[in-house]
């Protein structure tokens, strides 16, 4: 049997209370990484200047950081429509996803650069990057994450980083539940868990499985996106 896809690999994962975040940071230690996860708790990414003290905090935890995985999202409500969400509410998810994303990723985009460290992020976006749903502060987060982690790419992959995205399905939590008839609408006929997630995130990650790979998004639904699930089902 092979060794570890992840040997010696520091990591910084945001997001780690709670669904996908947590599972990502379970397998990246499993595959060999150490690994800073982080969550509101320890770090709230909602207020200024908070991002620029992430990666400098991870850096003197890990000793360097080679790995960055941002999964932090805030809570939500599926009633959040274009015209109910508040301004404190889109405030928050764009300063959460795409923000502070974006200000972690060019931190450490430096940090690898100048250690010259072949470093990989992964942004966990959304199906809804690229269609609507009644979330408009939630969907405009994770399409400009999708612009930034091409922006990254272009921008990195001279150096030797690469950067990706991960787009999971309906994956119940943070405020998602899903409509009854949700099911009906999955191909292989369920909702996912944050350990459907998780493995394909290491694969991305991982040298092995994931070299060649910079700019790209890979969708993990269950077959979702093939159907319009904003429409009732019968």
């Amino acid at each position: 049997m092979g060794g570890p896809l992840l040997p010696n690999e520091r990591a910084l994962v945001t997001g780690a209370a709670q669904g996908i975040g947590p599972a990502i940071a379970a397998a990246l230690k499993d595959e060999g990484a150490k690994v800073f996860a982080v969550d509101l708790e320890d770090f709230d990414l909602s207020r200024q200047g908070t991002a620029n003290a992430l990666a400098e905090k991870a850096v003197q935890a890990l000793g360097q950081v080679s790995l960055f995985v941002h999964a932090a999202s805030p809570p939500r409500k599926e009633d959040q429509t274009a015209l109910e969400v508040s301004e404190a509410q889109w405030r928050e998810m764009l300063e959460v996803n795409l923000n502070a994303g974006f200000l972690v990723a060019q931190a450490l985009g430096r940090h690898m650069r100048e250690g010259k460290i072949r470093g990989r992020m992964l942004f966990v976006t959304s199906l809804h990057a690229y269609s609507p749903r009644n979330l408009p502060h939630y969907s405009a987060s994770k399409a400009g994450q999708t612009m930034v982690m091409k922006e990254l790419a272009r921008a990195l992959g001279p150096h030797g980083i690469r950067v990706n995205a991960l787009a999971p399905g309906a994956v119940p939590g943070a405020g998602f539940k899903g409509s009854p008839g949700l099911v009906k609408k999955i191909p292989l006929g369920r909702v996912a868990m944050p350990a459907d997630i998780a493995p394909m995130a290491v694969a991305i990650l991982s040298d092995k499985y994931g070299a060649y790979m910079t700019g790209s998004t890979v969708v993990v639904d269950g077959g979702l996106a093939l159907y319009n699930w904003l429409e009732a089902s019968a």
